[in-house]
């Protein structure tokens, strides 16, 4: 989701900060990460730390220092690569590689159809959601668009519906395919990180009460709680202290499948490019999708070898989580808080817009008595992709994090698909009074012809 902040930025006035190099940058996030960790296993920071989840503190302090111009993530050069690239494209792979080969998947199928019903409500809430803020905000302040020509925000906004559906890939495609103002996409960028950051913050929040929610819901909690034993009993009695040849062991397989979907991922991504046009409407000319596919798919078959899923008794997951909390400290530094005073107007449209899809997501579930877990699991695998969904299903049951990954991938396949389909309700409810009819006419004459 978040891939676009520092291209996004760029585009604007540069920013300057105290500590720029990247040595000296993941120091300072690696220290934040351990306190962090640290006072959150004391006792008397308990109670702060059942209000504050961990994990949101590993989001806002980087974010803090990004905004007050102490740390920032910026390539030493300008086409160097900066960390949050390293992080997505090394850790991130690895990291699904060594969450996914212990994976139960046989169990997480049995969890029937309720998960997959709230993932396409939350998907179905994020497309008409949009419009909906869109037409909310507009009916009181019709100059509207910020800065953008008039009538034209809905082509940034386009790029959040694509990064909520689905991840950074989708974004890009509806950058390329709309190409809304500079400006304009680097306030849609800011939006897109700071509010889905603070729904994630509710997420992990709800997870800590996640029984008192199952029972407003009255959810049936019985596949959840039977994956969870089972996933539980599969690995109890077999921990083991890892030694050298272990921890070498689990960075091959992590690092040896990330290298064989990168070689794999950028010929196939550029000759589906070639032979199909069309396929990036889908971001199947995307190399970091299969990237992210390959991974994931790789380690899932993995899981069917007992000695390759052994690994988990050694540590697989703690490294994973190493991995994945380092990417969310980052992910951090790409956050300027002052965006919210920036462009509030365009922050309201997120809110509503997300909130939306959160209704929506409460009443479905409420209405099939789904728990708690699959409305935070849905939400996220649609809003925050491969990076945070697994942090979520985590912080229910570290057990769970493979089910945000499946979810979250899912998402990567549909998310092209329904921001377009979101885009163009946009521009048909923004569209002058006189083109009004002819917009909707142009989103039937464009979304049919996908239908088949």
């Amino acid at each position: 989701m978040h891939m676009l902040l520092a291209a996004a930025t760029a585009e604007e006035a540069p920013r300057h900060f105290l500590i720029t190099h990247p040595a000296a940058v993941l120091g300072v996030l690696f220290i934040v990460l351990a306190v962090v960790f640290r006072t959150s296993t004391m006792a008397k920071f308990r109670g702060f730390y059942a209000v504050v989840p961990a994990i949101l503190l590993c989001y806002f302090i980087p974010s803090v220092l990004s905004t007050l111009g102490l740390v920032g993530d910026v390539p030493l050069h300008p086409e160097g690569k900066n960390l949050y690239w390293v992080a997505s494209r090394f850790l991130l792979p690895a990291c699904l590689v060594l969450l996914t080969i212990a994976i139960d998947l046989p169990g997480i199928l049995r969890l029937g159809p309720k998960l997959l019903v709230l993932f396409f409500t939350a998907t179905i809430g994020i497309i008409l959601g949009g419009p909906l803020a869109l037409g909310i905000v507009w009916i009181f302040d019709p100059a509207l668009p910020a800065g953008a020509e008039p009538h034209e925000l809905w082509k940034g906004l386009s790029t959040v519906a694509g990064s909520w559906i689905g991840g950074s890939a989708n974004q890009v495609a509806m950058k390329e395919v709309f190409l809304p103002a500079d400006g304009l996409f680097s306030q849609m960028v800011a939006v897109d990180v700071i509010v889905a950051n603070i729904w994630m913050g509710f997420l992990l929040w709800m997870a800590a009460r996640s029984v008192a929610f199952d029972r407003w819901l009255k959810a049936d909690r019985s596949a959840v709680d039977d994956l969870t034993q089972r996933m539980q009993t599969m690995h109890s009695g077999k921990a083991r202290i890892a030694t050298t040849d272990d921890f070498f062991t689990l960075l091959a397989v992590a690092f040896g499948v990330t290298g064989l979907s990168f070689i794999i991922a950028e010929p196939l991504s550029a000759w589906i490019g070639r032979v199909w046009p069309g396929s990036s409407d889908f971001s199947l000319n995307s190399s970091f999708f299969w990237l992210i596919v390959l991974s994931t798919t790789i380690g899932i078959a993995l899981s069917f070898m007992r000695s390759v899923r052994s690994l988990e008794d050694v540590g697989a997951s703690r490294v994973a989580t190493v991995f994945l909390y380092t990417l969310v400290a980052v992910i951090g530094l790409g956050m300027d808080l002052t965006a919210l005073v920036d462009a509030p107007v365009l922050f309201l449209i997120g809110l509503i817009w997300i909130l939306f899809q959160g209704a929506l997501l409460f009443m479905v579930a409420k209405l099939i008595k789904a728990p708690s877990f699959f409305i935070a699991v849905a939400s996220q695998a649609n809003i925050g992709g491969a990076a945070s969904a697994p942090v979520v299903a985590g912080a229910f049951n570290p057990r769970l994090a493979p089910v945000g990954v499946l979810l979250a991938v899912l998402g990567y396949a549909v998310g092209t698909y329904g921001a377009l389909l979101c885009a163009h309700l946009m521009r048909a409810m923004t569209a002058p009074p006189p083109e009004k009819h002819n917009g909707l006419f142009s989103l039937f004459d464009q979304v049919l012809p996908m239908l088949g």
